[in-house]
């Protein structure tokens, strides 16, 4: 299938590793002019090291694009705590969680909106999580932030619509990234220590539990999808949520 992104202008968040990585690679691979950016450099790929959190340089990093075509925005950060029952964590948790996996994703937004505009169209993805579509009491702030970010993209859609910018939220499962490591060692934190397991045993068992395909979702999944998502092919796609889940999300 020809996507026919070649000499395309991609901007992704959260660049340098796991699926954010392999969304770099897989717009590379397709003869994209790939930029991104990340709290550290990326190998193959070339990066602007700076904080989401920061509106300054969210937005120089949007002005430094002659044109843009198309913007990803993969970034998921954890409390790093076991939020269920949700007062195991403390109200002061919340801040951070919510600013980098919702308000980050909206500065990105914000900063990359005109440039889509102005060249006519093109398409924003965010990358949320099947824990924002089910009230996962794994990490509340975690779930809470998704939940929001889904929303927002079906208001960024209904928005951009009219200037042919197209915006998609992408929803992972259970993938071997730093993130769902750190989940599983919270868990960890709140049983005996004799019962505690390794994260191969916990996530095997997690995945025979919650997804009926039973298997891993790989960060290369993610990327061919980004891909897809960004092309021609899905010019009449938007303020969709896509899970590639092993089939833990099914709506009625």
């Amino acid at each position: 299938m020809d996507l026919q992104l070649s000499g395309q202008h991609v901007a992704i968040f959260g660049s340098s590793q796991g699926i954010g990585r392999a969304i770099a690679q897989a717009f590379q691979r397709e003869g994209c002019l790939v930029r991104g950016f990340d709290r550290v450099a990326g190998e193959g790929i070339e990066t602007t090291v700076g904080d989401v959190a920061s509106w300054s340089e969210v937005s120089a990093f949007a002005a430094s694009f002659p044109r843009i075509h198309h913007m990803v925005y993969c970034v998921g950060v954890s409390s790093g705590k076991f939020g269920f029952p949700f007062w195991n964590l403390d109200p002061s948790d919340w801040a951070r969680v919510l600013d980098l996996n919702l308000t980050g994703a909206v500065r990105a937004a914000h900063a990359f909106a005109p440039g889509l505009i102005a060249a006519g169209g093109g398409s924003m993805l965010f990358l949320v999580s099947v824990a924002g579509q089910i009230g996962s009491q794994t990490d509340p702030p975690y779930s809470a932030a998704k939940a929001g970010l889904i929303n927002f993209t079906q208001c960024a859609a209904k928005d951009l619509a009219k200037h042919r910018v197209r915006v998609n939220a992408l929803s992972p499962g259970m993938v071997k990234t730093d993130l769902n490591q750190a989940v599983w060692a919270a868990s960890q934190q709140q049983i005996p220590e004799a019962q505690r397991q390794d994260y191969e045993t916990w996530a095997s068992e997690k995945i025979a539990k919650v997804a009926p395909l039973g298997c891993w979702q790989t960060p290369e999944e993610y990327g061919s999808m980004a891909c897809y998502l960004a092309s021609h092919h899905a010019r009449n796609m938007t303020g969709q949520t896509i899970n590639i889940d092993g089939g833990q999300v099914m709506h009625a």
